[in-house]
Formats: C-alpha cells, structure tokens, sequence
C-alpha cells in the first residue's frame, strides 16, 4: 500500500516530523553550502560567459535552498535558527559542497558540478512523488533549473578532456572529489533514513541512488580516460568515503571559517533577526 499522502507539518506526527525535517535539513543545507562556495568564482571564471553563468548557478542554488528552508518554516523555525545562529556542527551537508575550490582550478569547479547535479537530478526524480505535498510540490520548479547546470558542466567536461593538460587537471580533480561526492548518498541517521523511505518522503532509498548515480558517473568520467577514485563493486562502500562525511554533523577543517564568513556580519551587527535579500520564494 503506498503512504497517505501529507499536506502540512501539522499533520505529523512525532516519528513522520523528524524524518521530514531531517530530509529537508539535508536538501537545503547541500544547496545552501553549495550556493556560498560558488560565489568564490564570481570574477574569476576563465571566460565572461563561464563567469555570469557560475554566477546563475550560485544563484539558482541559493533559491534552491530557501524553498527548502521556507519548508522548515512550518516547523517553527525561523531564518536564525536555521542559518546564523545554529551551530555548525548542526548543519547536514555533504562535505563535497564546503570543500574550498583549488585555487585558480577550473577542472575543480566543472567536475564538482558534474557530480553534485547527477546527484542533484537523481535526487529531485525520487521526490516526485514523495507523500509530503509541499516537498513534491516545489521539485518542478528545481528541476527546471538544473537542466542548465548539468548542461554547463557537461559542456566544459568535453572541452577540458580534450587536451593533455586539461586530463590532468580532471584527473586531479577526480581524485580529490570524488570521495566526497559519495557522502551525498551518506544518512543523517540509518533509522531517521529508514523512515523517509518507509513513510514515502523518497522514493528511493540512499543505496539505490548511489548506485545509481554510479553507473552514470563511472563510465562518463572514464570515457574521457579519467580514473574514478570508487570500488568495483557498483555500491558504495565504507572505505571509498573520506573519514568525515558532514551528514552526521563531522565536517571537514574547513567548514568552521566558511561557516564564520557567512555568519560573521550578522553576529558583528547584534543582530536577532536576519535581512530579507528576497521574499518568500514560492
């Protein structure tokens, strides 16, 4: 039998909330993380066009994640609460997305994409029909959006595989990438997660979208003659995750200052509650 269908916070209860809110923590912290280090490109994207269409996708990302957040909003939390004044070691992303860019790196930035919007597409598919209305609701919208990052990253895996130096510079990327594009596929909580699939908030479980994602990203990335730092076994496993994979709250060294870049000025100001840059994205 499929799960009933659920159309607002105040319909769950206490099991069905916390899984909702962990699947939401997870989609808007990856986006909003994401958004924040793609703004390090802005100026300094090899071409103009390469620079404003970064810019776009910081942006998109941004939006992004306000519509995930916007969600929470139902669960009594508010834009503080869940950004400036929340500890670091609350937040869920993959560690994928907090990574700083190897500076100058643009194999860094394109390959980055690619891994996170195959992700990102497989993700938004296994939401679809998810029974919390107002997740399903706002995956159209997203998605829409993400044509145009797969198709950008896409584009600029073909030019850079396309000489000797530029397959050295993915390769290098690969390596240090790949790792953690694994712990986008990493639980909150295995019982929390149990419970997303089981009550229909996904359709798919973690496993079966790694997998997944693992036979699109392999073969692509080896067809340019790149060497995919995974096992052979189709499945993620434990000893192709880097030690901290950000879901459970263990972030890498490098979290902790961007987490003070994007909080600094609000806590510098005393403030208790934060600008709005835009109105309620719906």
């Amino acid at each position: 039998m499929a799960p009933e269908t659920v159309g607002a916070a105040e319909d769950l209860d206490a099991d069905q909330r916390e899984a909702v809110e962990h699947l939401l923590f997870r989609l808007a912290d990856d986006e909003f993380v994401a958004a924040e280090r793609y703004t390090e490109w802005q100026v300094r994207a090899p071409t103009l066009e390469s620079d404003l269409a970064l810019s776009n996708i910081a942006q998109d990302e941004l939006g992004h994640a306000r519509l995930w957040y916007d969600l929470l909003g139902g669960f009594g939390y508010d834009e503080p609460d869940l950004l400036y004044e929340r500890d670091p070691g609350e937040f869920r992303h993959s560690t994928l997305t907090e990574l700083p860019f190897e500076e100058g790196d643009w194999a860094d930035a394109i390959v980055r994409t690619y891994l996170y919007d195959v992700a990102e597409d497989l993700r938004l598919a296994a939401l679809e029909e998810s029974s919390y209305a107002p997740i399903r609701d706002r995956v159209g919208k997203i998605s829409s959006e993400e044509e145009f990052h797969m198709e950008h990253a896409e584009n600029w895996l073909e030019r850079l595989a396309d000489d000797d130096e530029g397959r050295v510079n993915l390769q290098n990327a690969v390596d240090r990438l790949v790792p953690h594009a694994l712990t986008l596929f990493e639980p909150t909580d295995p019982d929390v997660e149990a419970r997303i699939v089981e009550e229909g908030y996904r359709t798919e479980s973690l496993d079966a979208l790694g997998e997944d994602w693992l036979s699109i990203v392999v073969p692509k990335l080896e067809g340019y003659g790149l060497d995919v730092p995974v096992s052979e076994t189709g499945t993620i496993t434990r000893d192709d995750l880097p030690e901290q994979v950000g879901r459970d709250g263990n972030h890498t060294a490098d979290w902790p200052d961007l987490h003070d870049e994007f909080t600094g000025t609000y806590h510098e100001l005393g403030r208790q509650e934060a600008t709005k840059l835009m109105e309620d994205p719906t």
